[in-house]
C-alpha cells in the first residue's frame, strides 16, 4: 500500500529481492522503477473500497501499508484485507511517543528518559500537527499513528505488526533534510552554525535502504505478528555530530559552531524544546529477528550526498548567509 514513493518503492524492492511476489497499490503518479515482476493496482487510498475486489484477488499473505496516517485508513484497510490476508504490518511513526510531544514544547514540560522502549509513554494530546497547518482539508489534520496503531492492532481479523521509523534519509527524500548543510558544504563555507542547543540534540535516524530491510524481515518472520518495534540506528548522533558525519561523505572540511540562543536570529529560531532528545531503543527488532544494517552510516552518507547534489536546488548565498556570517562574525 503506497509502493512507490520515498520509502515505499525501497520496502517493495527489499520484499521482492527476499524473493517474496510483490503487488503494490499506488495511484499511478509515480512509476518508482520497480521490477517487472511486481504487479500493480492503481487507486486513490482515499477510495481504497472500490478496489477490494482487485486488491483481495491478488491473494496477498501479508499486507503492508505505508500510508495509513489516520485512523479511517487503518480501518478502512481491515475491512479490505481482513479474513483474506494472514498479516498487516503497520508503518508507524516515533512521534507517538510523549518525549515527541515534549519535543514540540506540548505538555508539563517534564522532559522523557531517553532512549525510549516501545513500551514507553505514548503521546497524552492526539493530532500533533493540527494547530499547526493553514486552511482546511488537509489529511494532515487528521493525523495520529496513535490512532493508526490502535485501530490495526485491535481488530482481530488481521494479525497486526507495528513498525516505528525513525527520521529516514536516503536519495529520494521528498523532504530534502540533507540539503541545507549539502548546499553550504557544496558552496564551500568555511563553518556551519547551529544553535548550541541544536547542535547537542540527538535524533535517531536510519538509512532509507536499510530501513526498507527492517520491514522485509519482519514480513517474513512471523514471530513479528502482535508485535511492535522501534527500527533505527543504534546510536544516535547528536545534529552537530550529524552535520560533521554529512560532511565527512561531502569531502567538507568545515567546522561546526554552536552559537548561543540569545545570539541567534530571532528568524531561525525553531519552535522545538533542543533538551528532549527523540533518542529509540531498537534493541528488541536486533535481539528477536535478528535485525542488522546492511549498509554503514558512511556509504549511506555518501549515496544521499551524492544524490542531494544532483538534486541542484541551490540557494542564493548572498541572501541566505547573511544572518550566519554575522553569527560566526560576532
Amino acid at each position: 500500500m503506497g509502493g512507490t514513493g520515498f520509502i515505499g518503492r525501497e520496502i517493495a524492492l527489499a520484499v521482492a529481492q527476499a524473493g517474496h511476489p510483490v503487488t503494490v497499490f499506488h495511484r499511478g503518479h509515480t512509476l518508482g522503477d520497480l521490477p517487472a515482476t511486481v504487479d500493480r493496482v492503481l487507486g486513490d487510498r482515499r477510495h481504497l473500497s472500490q478496489h477490494a475486489d482487485q486488491l483481495r484477488a491478488a491473494e496477498p499473505r501479508v499486507v503492508i501499508d505505508v500510508i495509513a496516517y489516520t485512523e479511517s485508513d487503518a480501518v478502512t484497510c481491515v475491512d479490505v484485507f481482513g479474513g483474506v490476508a494472514e498479516r498487516l504490518v503497520v508503518i508507524s511513526s516515533q512521534d507517538v511517543y510523549r518525549a515527541y510531544e515534549r519535543f514540540l514544547g506540548v505538555g508539563n514540560g517534564t522532559l522523557e528518559a531517553v532512549p525510549y522502549t516501545e513500551e514507553a509513554a505514548l503521546r497524552d494530546h492526539l493530532y500533533p500537527y493540527r494547530d499547526r497547518v493553514t486552511g482546511g482539508n488537509s489529511w494532515i489534520t487528521d493525523y495520529d499513528k496513535i490512532l493508526v496503531e490502535r485501530a490495526a492492532m485491535s481488530d482481530e481479523r488481521l494479525a497486526t505488526t507495528v513498525l516505528r521509523l525513525p527520521m529516514v534519509y536516503g536519495p529520494g527524500d521528498r523532504q530534502q533534510r540533507l540539503a541545507p548543510y549539502v548546499h553550504r558544504m557544496s558552496d564551500e563555507r568555511d563553518a556551519i552554525p547551529l544553535e548550541a542547543g541544536h547542535a547537542d540534540w540527538r535524533w535517531t535516524r536510519g538509512y532509507v535502504t536499510n530501513v526498507a530491510q527492517a520491514v522485509a524481515l519482519v514480513c517474513g518472520d512471523d514471530r513479528a505478528a502482535g508485535r511492535v518495534y522501534n527500527v533505527g540506528e543504534s546510536d544516535a548522533l547528536s545534529e552537530a555530530e550529524w552535520v560533521t558525519a554529512v560532511g565527512r561523505a561531502a569531502g567538507w572540511s568545515g567546522r561546526v559552531v554552536p552559537i548561543e540562543r540569545s545570539q541567534w536570529p530571532a528568524e531561525r529560531q525553531l519552535p522545538y524544546d533542543w533538551s528532549q532528545d527523540l533518542v529509540a531503543d531498537t534493541t528488541r527488532l536486533r535481539d528477536e529477528l535478528g535485525y542488522t544494517e546492511q549498509i554503514d552510516r558512511d556509504e549511506a552518507l555518501r549515496r544521499t550526498v551524492e544524490w542531494q547534489r544532483d538534486q541542484d536546488r541551490h540557494a542564493d548565498p548572498s541572501e541566505e548567509y547573511g544572518a550566519e556570517d554575522r553569527c560566526l562574525e560576532g
